[in-house]
């Protein structure tokens, strides 16, 4: 089973989202070998979330909010999110990271909040081009991993997704063989943390021509897709591939 997870981020507005949640519900693959998740904006979530209920197809959260309830001026919680039918959640995006100044304490809140909800966070790690300059690549995601996972229980359920911020939407995919290396280690540097296996995801600059490299690896367990899974044909183009392989 490979994961194909579809991270829509601000690229589609409510009208584009709906016209491709639907044609998306057209479209038949094999379940048995894909697992698709759906990540839309807050502002279409609702609606594509009932297009998708009681299908195989799950819904997800781009961001959650730390606390469940109260004067939050613009937040949407975990708890909210997961009322409204979200499976899962990203939680530590690059660009939330990077972006919007979120610390690894912000993140430890927020997939806290996730867990207490009942829904699966998504917890997304990377070096950043400094960070890989330098040869602190296995020190940054060690340092974002144990910043989050201290104190979890270790029968929770997570997914851990590996995106070095310097393949985020440039074009330049990390090398099929130094990512399936690199999933090696976070999943050795799991079992600190879990007594369960964790599906470890890759992101970055993912696309239904390169996808094939990295399917024959066992430590990649699917793809957190970006402005490739905002367009029909680059998705289906995707998911046939993985289907094929």
């Amino acid at each position: 089973m490979t994961h194909i997870f579809a991270n829509w981020k601000m690229y589609l507005n409510f009208s584009e989202s709906m016209i491709l949640a639907n044609q998306l519900a057209t479209e038949s693959y094999d379940t048995e070998k894909i697992h698709l998740g759906i990540f839309p904006s807050s502002l279409a979530f609702t609606e594509v979330e009932k297009l998708y209920r009681d299908t195989e197809v799950a819904v997800g959260a781009q961001n959650v909010a730390w606390t469940p309830k109260g004067a939050y001026t613009g937040a949407v919680s975990a708890h909210m999110f997961r009322n409204a039918g979200a499976t899962y959640a990203l939680v530590g995006h690059s660009e939330r990271r990077h972006v919007f100044g979120e610390t690894n304490e912000d993140v430890k809140k927020k997939f806290d909040a996730c867990l207490d909800a009942g829904l699966i966070p998504i917890l997304c790690i990377g070096e950043t081009k400094e960070d890989l300059e330098a040869g602190k690549r296995e020190y940054r995601l060690k340092k974002q991993l144990m910043s989050v996972l201290e104190g979890v229980s270790k029968d929770a359920t997570f997914f851990v997704a590996y995106e070095p911020v310097w393949a985020i939407g440039t074009g330049e995919a990390c090398d099929h063989l130094q990512a399936a290396e690199i999933h090696d280690s976070i999943k050795k540097e799991l079992n600190t943390y879990t007594v369960q296996p964790i599906p470890v995801l890759y992101g970055g600059s993912v696309n239904h021509e390169n996808v094939v490299f990295y399917l024959p690896h066992q430590s990649i367990d699917g793809f957190l897709i970006g402005s490739a899974s905002a367009d029909r044909d680059h998705l289906i183009s995707l998911l046939n591939a993985v289907v094929a392989a």
